[in-house]
């Protein structure tokens, strides 16, 4: 495909997430200023406030000053005033991750991947600047730099990350083939494990995610009472309930990440001097959000066993790395499988879940308010240690056990396969 329409589709596909995720912000408050005030919408108020909450999802700080009516009309100290809104609503920048890496993916088909990226790179660069430029606002500040770069980045990253990986499985007759034959040139038993370490870490963080997003599922019921009475607490009507739904569910990924840290055994911080772990839970006074309903109110010596969440993920991992493993091994001719190497795959795998829980955690941390609100979320070093050590026990486990063991793990799941299979058949 020729290069400049690579770039005219990069920059169309940048240019759509753009506007996507700015107008999944301004509907609803447009909607709720029809309803609420009637009559013709405020741009020079809407727009302003619809850049800075998209500016906020894409990780961008905000800087809020509060008018001093606003703050003896809700009874707020005056030192409440002004502080720095940093924690993020992460739906957006997920939402705008996914819609990048699969525009990589385009991209590479073309035969012009480093040209797409640019092209959307820059587009995406572009429109930041632009929604910045037109989004003057008194309330909530931004620095015009980290405006620029960090929505940037949110897009670029996942969509050089796409292309790369796409690249590597399938190949693009360039710098990826060339690195792709250095890895071939490495000692049997070797050129396959930089492949199988990044499945095998992709794999891990899907896993620990997942038993993530499953606690935030089972606490909905078994909290469902507290939540509901924050949300009479609120005492919004019809149209606030759904607004704060909404900007609830923004912030559902961010929960996820906190879920994280709690099953690792770190847990999070709701502010200064707080802890929220599975051995104890120390809160404070908190803003009165309904999701916080899902908060555990006390830990529990039993709650520990959460921790198992991410060896179990490692030795998912571990035991389809091992499979593979030994595929590429008899394919070669091979009736043995390395020590050094199922050693190197383990330690790899575990390098890459807490690289990935760290980047977690700093995504998910931040600030949400004055003084103590000033520190919520992990600790990225914490959590990053704590799930590295549980996936390697959990791949190492899998990696470094007897072949024999592992054989009979893989003749139950084929023989789980083959009555699925017959199942299907008879119906």
């Amino acid at each position: 495909m020729h290069r400049l329409l690579v770039a005219l589709l990069a920059a169309l596909d940048a240019a759509v997430a753009a506007i996507v995720g700015l107008a999944a912000v301004l509907v609803p408050l447009l909607l709720m200023w029809v309803f609420t005030f009637g009559g013709v919408a405020d741009w020079q108020g809407l727009w302003p406030a619809t850049v800075r909450i998209w500016q906020l999802g894409n990780l961008v700080p905000l800087a809020l000053t509060l008018h001093d009516d606003f703050l003896v009309e809700t009874g707020l100290p005056e030192g409440a005033g002004s502080f720095v809104l940093s924690l993020a609503p992460l739906a957006f920048a997920v939402l705008v991750a996914v819609f990048a890496a699969r525009s990589g993916r385009r991209a590479l088909g073309s035969g012009r991947w480093l040209t797409g990226v640019a092209a959307g790179t820059a587009t995406t660069a572009l429109a930041a600047l632009i929604a910045n430029v037109t989004a003057d606002n008194p309330v909530a500040a931004v620095d015009p730099w980290l405006a620029v770069l960090l929505p940037t980045l949110v897009y670029a990253v996942p969509m050089l990350l796409g292309a790369v990986t796409g690249a590597w499985s399938e190949g693009d007759e360039g710098l990826v083939d060339r690195l792709h034959d250095l890895a071939d040139r490495l000692p049997s038993g070797w050129r396959e494990l930089p492949a199988l370490v990044a499945r095998g870490g992709g794999i891990t963080l899907a896993g620990v995610i997942g038993f993530a997003a499953l606690a935030i599922a089972v606490a909905v019921p078994l909290r469902g009472g507290e939540v509901i009475a924050l949300y009479e607490a609120s005492q919004v009507d019809l149209l606030g309930a759904i607004l704060l739904t909404l900007a609830q569910l923004a912030y559902l990924p961010t929960m996820i990440g906190w879920a994280v840290a709690w099953m690792a055994g770190p847990g999070f911080a709701l502010g200064a001097g707080t802890g929220v772990t599975p051995v104890a839970t120390q809160l404070g006074m908190l803003p009165g959000v309904p999701m916080l309903g899902l908060l555990p109110e006390n830990g529990s010596p039993l709650l520990l066993l959460s921790v198992l969440a991410p060896v179990v993920a490692g030795a998912l991992a571990g035991w389809g790395v091992r499979t593979a493993f030994r595929a590429e091994a008899r394919a070669e001719g091979a009736d043995h499988e390395p020590v050094a190497p199922r050693a190197f795959l383990a330690a790899g795998i575990a390098v890459i879940a807490g690289a990935g829980a760290a980047l977690i955690a700093a995504l998910t941390s931040g600030s949400i308010g004055p003084d103590r609100l000033a520190h919520v979320g992990p600790e990225p070093g914490a959590v990053a240690l704590a799930v590295g050590l549980e996936v390697l026990l959990g791949a190492a486990t899998l990696l470094l056990a007897p072949r024999s063991y592992t054989s009979r793990l893989d003749r139950l799941a084929s023989g789980w396969a083959d009555e699925d299979a017959d199942h299907a058949r008879t119906h």
